[in-house]
């Protein structure tokens, strides 16, 4: 029996460098994957990065223009508003409220602000218990003498009340016995920026017109009737108030909340609520309160249409 021929040394060798080749072509490809995909990433980082910045010259501008409609003197300075207008590759939309519009939970009455929860469909016993708590939060206790400490101790809660103005609504998440439901439904109507007593019946949403003391089913539609046939007279809309005018005023304030909405062309669409102060005097004519960002949305309105 014969011995099989020895296979050529030069073929064994062709055949390592074809294998090695392959490897090496199969390493490259894969590097050139990854560095796409890290190029394509970068690329919407970027983008999106660039997009953020453009959101906020825009909403900026915004802000500008909205200073600039309402840069008069108070007793004539519009309390509401809206006009658009269109910057690089986007159309804004924007509209501007008093902030006498809402309620305020440092300077509202206890009865306005159990109105309000008992008009968002709280029982009006717990209502109450809402709105006493809530001033027992935002009053100074006396000296040595805090009443509504006690409480928050049998509660188990390791905080008391801070015994002071609310600095912002997201702290009525932290008084006792509110429900976070009812804290969720009632935050939309409320402000820490008014500094009123009393809403400004012309722009308030129809809930805050229910939450006035005295306002029954009959005597708020008569309200929001007369107020959409003749939105400027605010004394008309008054008469109709009854005993709830010791709570209203037809008057707004210097805090107004804007609420910017940027739609791209590209379909993203996004945008800022910002409450500013109009001054007065100096070389500003606002100052920038609380900025709280929109979230994305995809548009799935025509490219031409603003929210």
């Amino acid at each position: 029996m014969t011995d099989p021929m020895p296979i050529p040394t030069r073929r064994r060798r062709d055949g390592f460098i074809v294998v090695a080749v392959l490897w090496i072509l199969g390493a490259l490809a894969t590097l050139a994957t990854i560095y796409a995909i890290y190029v394509t990433d970068t690329a919407v980082a970027f983008s999106v990065h660039d997009e953020r910045l453009q959101s906020e010259t825009m909403v900026s501008a915004a802000l500008e223009l909205t200073a600039y409609q309402v840069a008069v003197p108070q007793e004539t300075r519009p309390t509401r508003g809206a006009f658009v207008f269109r910057l690089g590759r986007a159309n804004i939309a924007v509209e501007y409220r008093s902030e006498a519009a809402r309620i305020d939970l440092n300077a509202a009455p206890k009865e306005l602000l159990s109105g309000l929860f008992a008009a968002l469909g709280a029982r009006r016993d717990a209502a109450d218990n809402y709105a006493e708590r809530i001033v027992g939060w935002r009053n100074t206790p006396p000296e040595g003498q805090d009443p509504e400490a006690p409480i928050y101790r049998t509660a188990g809660l390791r905080y008391a009340p801070r015994g002071g103005l609310f600095p912002h609504v997201g702290e009525l998440s932290l008084v006792l016995g509110l429900p976070e439901l009812m804290v969720e439904r009632a935050t939309p109507f409320l402000t820490v920026y008014s500094g009123k007593q009393q809403v400004n019946v012309l722009d308030a949403a129809p809930e805050v017109l229910a939450a006035l003391p005295g306002m029954t089913p009959d005597r708020l539609h008569a309200v929001l009737v007369q107020r959409a046939a003749t939105p400027q007279n605010g004394q008309v809309v008054a008469a109709l108030l009854g005993p709830a005018q010791a709570h209203a005023t037809t008057e707004g304030s210097k805090t107004m909340r804007v609420t910017v909405r940027i739609a791209f062309d590209n379909g993203r669409q996004t945008g800022a609520e910002v409450v500013i102060l109009m001054l007065d005097d100096g070389n500003e004519p606002y100052r920038v309160l609380s900025w709280r960002e929109l979230l994305d949305e995809p548009d799935e309105r025509p490219r031409t249409g603003v929210r």
